[in-house]
């Protein structure tokens, strides 16, 4: 009989409104994901211990996340597991679910992603983005068993954090043209569903005309994150939303520790993309166009000066990203620029698209 469908992974559990939090009791026992209630809760530094003190969860035991590396996530995996939980909820920002992710799939017990703010799409996603000695890893792990964004919350996290998920997400635009570029120059294999659900998410957000301040926006936003991920794990990789875009964010992150956030990043990387596409390729004006709208509509940076570095600081990054993700191909490896070439169009990208 041939295979007429597929599964696709995908969390049992997705509670995106106001007041989500309140419900997480009711989704680990209704969803069995906890019968018997021995939970562990893992916190960020910022709203996560008043959200825990909030939680009616009488037996969880709460441990806090400082950092987002490797061995972070490696003591609270152990923890987990001499624990012997039933689950873990991960409680905070972008760093705490991703230690969370991967402490979770070390245990071998269910992780649930109850996120703070909407700063980039490890929401839901099967990969954790961990620092390490020489820099940061993505990490495959065991994708969110349920995944709760309260809007109430996210209304309260710093809006430069709210706006950070918005770059992020419209970057799929530009991961998927580096995917298909990859799929004609490369043989490499495209998934039609994981480039529909990354582009539906992004699409989603890009042309919107409301901003963080209004609850549809946050709504959309947040569903646009999940969407992204459940993307990834379609693929099996971080394909469908990091090409370019994240080999240029992994570059500054790890040459200029501290410069900005993800997802601005991720932004002003797509943007940059796009650039070379137009320059060297005659194609992509009309996207590159959206891209820096949408991110200057919602008060992103859009070139280098933005995030506080040089020309020449962004030219080091631009040559170094293709390290950041060997084998992976982009328009990076497609155009294999030389550095002076490298510099020049850096000084046009900032020409083009500055305000």
């Amino acid at each position: 009989m041939p295979l007429l469908a597929r599964m696709v992974a995908s969390p049992i559990a997705i509670d995106v409104r106001r007041g989500a939090i309140s419900s997480l009791g009711t989704v680990l026992a209704d969803r069995r994901i906890a019968n018997e209630g021995r939970i562990a809760v893992a916190v960020g530094p910022g709203q996560g211990p008043q959200i825990a003190a909030d939680l009616d969860l009488p037996q969880c035991e709460v441990f806090r996340v400082d950092g987002g590396s490797v061995d972070v996530a490696t003591e609270l995996g152990k923890k987990l597991r001499a624990g012997a939980y039933e689950a873990v909820a991960g409680i905070g920002g972008g760093k705490t679910i991703d230690v969370t992710k991967y402490a979770a799939s070390m245990a071998g017990i269910p992780m649930v992603a109850v996120a703070t703010n909407l700063s980039h799409d490890g929401i839901a996603s099967p990969v954790s983005s961990l620092e390490h000695e020489s820099g940061k890893g993505s990490y495959g792990v065991t994708m969110p068993t349920a995944v709760v964004v309260d809007v109430d919350y996210v209304r309260a996290a710093p809006q430069r954090l709210l706006r950070s998920g918005i770059g992020d997400v419209v970057s799929n635009i530009s991961a998927i043209d580096d995917w298909e570029l990859a799929g004609r120059e490369q043989g490499e294999p495209v998934d039609g569903m994981a480039v529909t659900f990354a582009r539906v998410a992004a699409e989603a957000v890009l042309h919107r005309r409301d901003s963080v301040d209004s609850q549809d926006f946050l709504t959309a936003l947040a569903e646009a994150l999940v969407l992204s991920g459940l993307a990834m794990s379609v693929a099996g990789s971080s394909r469908p939303a990091s090409g370019a875009c994240h080999e240029v964010l992994h570059a500054i992150t790890h040459l200029y520790p501290g410069v900005s956030n993800h997802g601005e990043l991720a932004g002003i990387g797509a943007l940059y993309a796009y650039f070379l596409r137009m320059r060297y390729q005659g194609e992509g004006e009309s996207r590159m166009r959206d891209i820096r709208d949408c991110l200057l509509r919602h008060g992103l940076p859009v070139v280098p000066s933005d995030v506080g570095l040089d020309e020449d600081q962004f030219v080091r990054a631009v040559s170094y990203a293709p390290e950041t993700r060997p084998g992976r191909y982009t328009i990076l490896e497609h155009l294999s620029l030389s550095d002076d070439d490298i510099r020049q169009s850096v000084g046009e990208y900032v020409k083009t698209v500055g305000h």
